[in-house]
């Protein structure tokens, strides 16, 4: 008999932790990709057109409460290597259900957003006509998720595009050459009062960890086996990760616009940030906002397809298998329906109360998981501190989202 052959397992530790690796930037990037949509281009040009320097306070204050939201929940799902529909069903049945309901429409309502915004773009770019346009959009999309290995090509995207719109907006940086020691003492003293900022600051967590972006990394991580306290560093560094990447784009955004804006200029209130990049630089920088904006809108497809994709697929069997044909299926929709409204402004608006109950809810279905020890099990202790602020920012929340719908029927 010859010498008994000796079975190895091909993962070796150094591939095991490279495969860790590149889970981990996949979720940070999608994350950070699925907060840097055409929203967040409209949303700091507004209101650095409204508040100037005093936007920085904006946005610092709009950090810390989306690192409290992005760690009480990333922590919690990641740790119990459950998606947030199945932590849900655990604490009251039914609940998941109700929770994939909502981030699902929201996803939906937002994507046909996201769609114009990459069809808004490509016509700022190039001149394309917008139901090209949102075709166009539709079917790079659709490419991306129909591709063998479309984790991987996700991934590869989120990030390429990322570092584009960071790059597109520094470029912008150096032509307008804004101010920053005012931008920087306006940050820690803001001359436009902290009450006045507060609505501000509330749009600003719900568009960078509202909805179904405070999910994002999180299904992201579990998809990639990302789980358990063995992975508690690896899970809290990608949640910071992500909110840094936003973070840095809206910085290097807001002062572009302040650049803009303490010239003298007054942005046009219908697209701001299309209007900012304008002045900025004439139609060299138009031109760059198109690409800006062209991105933006197909990172934020990817985005909310992958993951409200992930809200309804553990809760069907027949969508776990066939959840390539679904995802393409909702971006098709997508696209169907911007085609036939070209004006989907109602529906945002919409989208956006959806995103509002969606905060606070997931952040106290969370908070109550963290003490159950059949969710998160023996070993996990969740920081006193992030509980003490994860109820007190979901009451916050819970307040402007029912103030946010009261006014939306009225």
């Amino acid at each position: 008999m010859g010498a008994e052959t000796k079975v190895t397992d091909p993962k070796t530790p150094e591939t095991k932790t490279k495969g860790k690796r590149s889970q981990t930037i996949g979720a940070i990037f999608l994350m950070a990709a699925s907060a840097m949509g055409p929203g967040f281009l409209t949303q700091t040009a507004k209101f650095v057109d409204d508040f100037h320097g005093s936007f920085g306070f904006v946005i610092v204050t709009s950090l810390i409460l989306s690192i409290i939201v992005q760690l009480n929940v990333w922590r919690v799902l990641c740790v119990s290597g459950l998606r947030a529909q199945d932590v849900a069903n655990k604490l009251v049945p039914g609940l998941g259900y109700f929770l994939a309901v909502l981030v699902f429409m929201g996803g939906m309502i937002f994507n046909i957003g996201n769609v114009g915004g990459a069809a808004l773009g490509l016509n700022a770019m190039i001149g394309l006509d917008l139901k090209a346009g949102y075709i166009t959009a539709g079917v790079i999309a659709v490419v991306v998720f129909s591709i063998k290995n479309a984790q991987m090509a996700v991934d590869n995207i989120a990030k390429v595009l990322s570092f584009l719109k960071i790059g597109i907006i520094l470029v912008v940086v150096f032509i307008v050459q804004p101010p920053v020691g005012m931008a920087l003492k306006e940050t820690f003293a803001p001359s436009s009062g902290i009450p006045a900022l507060f609505p501000a600051i509330l749009t600003l967590v719900g568009g960078t960890v509202g909805g179904y972006i405070t999910f994002a990394g999180a299904h992201r991580l579990i998809d990639g086996g990302i789980v358990g306290m063995e992975n508690h560093k690896r899970i809290v560094n990608s949640a910071c990760g992500g909110l840094g990447i936003a973070v840095i784009s809206r910085v290097i955004l807001f002062l572009v616009v302040l650049g803009v804006v303490v010239k003298g200029a007054s942005l046009d209130p219908t697209n701001p940030a299309a209007d900012a990049f304008l002045q900025a630089g004439g139609e060299m920088c138009y031109r760059l906002f198109g690409l800006l904006l062209f991105a933006a809108g197909i990172t934020s497809i990817i985005g909310a397809s992958y993951t409200s994709l992930s809200f309804v697929k553990s809760l069907s069997k027949t969508i776990d298998n066939h959840s390539k044909i679904v995802t393409v299926m909702f971006i098709i929709i997508s696209t169907l329906i911007m085609l036939l409204l070209g004006k989907p402004a109602n529906l945002l608006v919409l989208a956006g109360a959806l995103n509002a109950l969606v905060l606070p809810l997931a952040l106290v279905i969370c908070l109550v998981a963290s003490r159950r020890k059949d969710i998160v099990g023996e070993e996990y202790h969740h920081p006193m501190w992030l509980t003490i602020t994860g109820f007190i920012s979901a009451i916050l929340f819970a307040y402007f989202a029912v103030v946010g719908m009261g006014s939306l029927f009225h």
